[in-house]
């Protein structure tokens, strides 16, 4: 399932207030303050007429939430971007992954895990997403499994296992946004820990937590004793 594309809040850096802009607030604030759509507005750094540069941040963003791993081609079938433009974002992308890949992330609460999964909170619909640990609880990849309607996400075993199989991984952590910024678990955000809690152990691979995150704070079934 795909964003709706008229969710976007704005399409051109210009209807912004100063401050806000991307650029200005990496100024202000720093890059880790920027949200990822921010992120490729900078990136991209300009739109055109008929293209403006947040709605094509907006569908590159798209992309990049199915396939991490785009090249230099796919990116440009966005409308907006050409050659030189498509060829400058796919190696700013791997040059991400290559020092990214050299950190091990070591996740050892769920104050970690938050902290490698913040920048998915904003998103405008629920985003339900896998963090994939090794034996040193090690992050080997952060995934997204499906991306639901505005209060629910559909999440089956199948999808949330298949990549920790492949990986080998050893133990997970799930997690998903609340858009509407409310932390209490639901009954289904209940029963689907349960339930891949229990297929977890049958494939030997721990389910350590879930989250549920906003923006500026979250919510861990470990933390309130919740995964049992």
């Amino acid at each position: 399932m795909k964003y709706p594309m008229n969710d976007i809040k704005f399409v051109d850096i210009k209807e912004l207030p100063v401050l806000d802009r991307p650029r200005e607030k990496l100024s202000r604030l720093g890059s880790g303050a920027l949200s990822d759509i921010e992120l490729l507005m900078l990136i991209l750094s300009s739109g055109t007429a008929k293209n403006p540069v947040g709605l094509t941040a907006k569908k590159l963003l798209i992309m990049l939430d199915e396939n991490p791993l785009l090249k230099a081609e796919e990116i440009e079938t966005i409308p907006g971007i050409g050659e030189a433009k498509s060829k400058v974002i796919a190696a700013a992308l791997e040059l991400g992954r290559r020092r990214t890949a050299r950190l091990a992330r070591c996740i050892a609460s769920p104050k970690d895990a938050y902290s490698e999964i913040k920048h998915f909170a904003d998103r405008d619909q629920e985003q339900f997403i896998v963090i994939i640990l090794n034996g040193a609880h090690e992050v080997i990849q952060s995934q997204i499994v499906t991306i639901g309607l505005v209060n629910r996400t559909l999440v089956h075993c199948r999808e949330v296992f298949s990549i920790p199989i492949e990986k080998r991984a050893t133990a997970i952590i799930i997690a998903h946004n609340h858009p509407s910024g409310n932390l209490t678990p639901s009954d289904e955000d209940i029963e689907v820990t349960k339930k891949l809690r229990l297929a977890g152990e049958i494939l030997g691979i721990r389910v350590l937590d879930h989250l549920i995150i906003t923006p500026t704070n979250y919510f861990s079934f470990l933390e309130n004793q919740m995964m049992v």
